[in-house]
């Protein structure tokens, strides 16, 4: 028998989807936006589970906060002060030049806030994307911009790499889809420690391949996704500790006019290299 708390919340959420119908298209027009998953509503079916694309998963939160009808409760902030500087406004109007040895192994580190997650690069399998990667992070692009969105349901990632902190910002150029048969695919699931990029494509319509640009996740646990997205990096054992922390603080429910759910933790990138090894 179905309680009324269920009912409820069944009936709150019922509300949210036509909510989010009607707003999708004026949404789609008014705004581009990288996120993690496709750029419309559509339905993912995965292991038998239906998944929503683009805002519904971002949405989850939003849907369970509607269904209580309270705010989340926000954890301590885990991470220290960011730096003292300031975003680069730059932008580039093509793919910069290919400089690295593709047959070379790099590595990235992000040092942030709340610490060091150092990436082991797939330098031979996504070349462009680690070439674009190693010139951005030279031209400081990255340097004291925030990680704007941490997703805590139905998929479990931290969204970072736009210097405007919105989810619509990039470097003005965009990047070839890459590795997308990566043996560490398997079952539409990117395993935690995957370190991939963000992009507009839609499955619905099959439209908005090779997309990136500047806008990557890392995945802290286990994800089921399509593999629609660049996996460029591995993170680090010490770096999936700093991820978990993040995490473990929980996300902000979604600004409004970007949809976004911030992580309740301070996370900015101080600084980002990438390193010949």
């Amino acid at each position: 028998m179905v309680s009324q708390e269920q009912r409820r919340r069944q009936l709150a959420r019922e509300k949210f989807l036509r909510q989010q119908q009607r707003r999708t298209q004026a949404r789609r027009k008014a705004r581009v936006r990288n996120s993690v998953i496709a750029s419309v509503l559509g339905v993912v079916v995965i292991a038998g589970v239906a998944l929503y694309t683009t805002g519904a998963l971002k949405s989850d939160d939003k849907k369970t906060n509607t269904a209580a009808d309270v705010k989340p409760s926000k954890a301590p902030d885990p991470c220290a002060k960011p730096a003292a500087g300031s975003v680069k406004k730059l932008t580039w109007k093509k793919e910069p030049a290919m400089t690295i040895d593709t047959s070379a192994k790099y590595s990235m580190k992000l040092a942030t806030t709340c610490g060091d997650i150092d990436i082991a690069l797939k330098t031979s399998a996504a070349p462009h994307t680690v070439n674009s990667f190693n010139f951005l992070a030279g031209q400081g692009f990255f340097d004291h911009s925030k990680c704007h969105r941490l997703v805590t349901s139905g998929i479990y990632v931290l969204q970072c790499g736009d210097p405007t902190g919105t989810g619509m910002g990039g470097p003005g150029y965009t990047l070839p889809d890459e590795n997308l048969k990566d043996k560490s695919l398997k079952g539409n699931m990117y395993p935690a420690g995957t370190v991939a990029m963000a992009n507009h494509y839609n499955p619905q319509t099959q439209q908005g391949r090779n997309s990136g640009s500047s806008q990557f996740f890392l995945v802290y646990q286990d994800s089921p996704l399509p593999p629609d997205y660049t996996p460029f990096g591995t993170v680090s054992d010490a770096g999936m500790k700093v991820l978990k922390k993040i995490a473990a603080a929980g996300a902000q429910a979604a600004d409004p006019s970007t949809d976004n759910t911030a992580p309740n933790a301070t996370v900015v990138i101080n600084k980002a290299t990438v390193t010949k090894s």
